[in-house]
């Protein structure tokens, strides 16, 4: 399978949001990193994707430790060449109310919710600045906007990769770098308004604005 000059990496693979959004970018002839804590349970994404007839590769990592995540981001440009696009899409969902909620635990969480998503931008940055071009985009949630308090824990990063994302934006910007960030107020299901494959035409939109018309929000509703 020929290696694309175009590299999309995914963190945080799962069988929803980021394969639709894998299998959008192939289909534009991407090839695409997926990234997830256990590499055995995205392996046959890989191969769907292969299916497709561009280059798909898994790799291991977990998005709250960030010594993992920089051995895999050295492999995929090793291995791959250096991530024109990024999505980040690594979430914990913990269920426990505020009053209840473990600090360390909330803690544990943000680090995947919201720290990660930092660390693995600021990994693929160098390059993109070279190239004064590049895209960074992160799964957002309604709870951003309305928090849930059953499950505070995942409101509180929802809110922080929202406002993470208007940060970089803002720094990013006038140096060519797309951030943005799909903010989905509804339960993602296949079949619906909400179906995953419709949700990933909202990534390859954002990817595909010209610097002028940068978008840094889209919500899905």
């Amino acid at each position: 399978m020929k290696l694309s000059e175009k590299i999309c990496t995914i963190v945080g693979v799962g069988p929803g949001i980021s394969l639709s959004v894998a299998k959008r970018f192939a289909r534009e002839g991407f090839s695409v990193a997926l990234i997830a804590r256990r590499v055995e349970n995205i392996q046959r994404y890989a191969q769907q994707i292969s299916e497709m007839g561009v280059f798909a590769k898994a790799y291991a990592a977990d998005a709250g430790d960030f010594d993992s995540l920089k051995k895999t981001f050295r492999a995929i440009h090793r291995e791959m060449g250096h991530t024109d696009v990024l999505v980040y899409n690594a979430v914990v969902g913990r269920e426990a109310s505020p009053s209840v909620l473990d600090a360390e635990k909330m803690v544990q969480d943000f680090r995947v919710n919201v720290a990660g998503a930092l660390a693995a931008t600021q990994l693929v940055l160098p390059h993109m600045k070279t190239q004064k071009r590049g895209t960074v985009l992160f799964t957002g949630g309604g709870m951003a906007l309305e928090p849930y308090h059953p499950y505070a824990s995942l409101a509180v990063g929802k809110a922080g990769i929202r406002n993470l994302t208007y940060s970089l934006a803002a720094e990013l910007a006038p140096t060519g770098i797309h951030v943005a960030t799909v903010t989905i107020a509804g339960l993602i299901k296949p079949g619906t308004h909400f179906d995953p494959d419709k949700i990933a035409e909202e990534y390859w939109r954002l990817h595909t604005q010209k610097p002028a018309r940068f978008e840094t929000e889209v919500v899905y509703r």
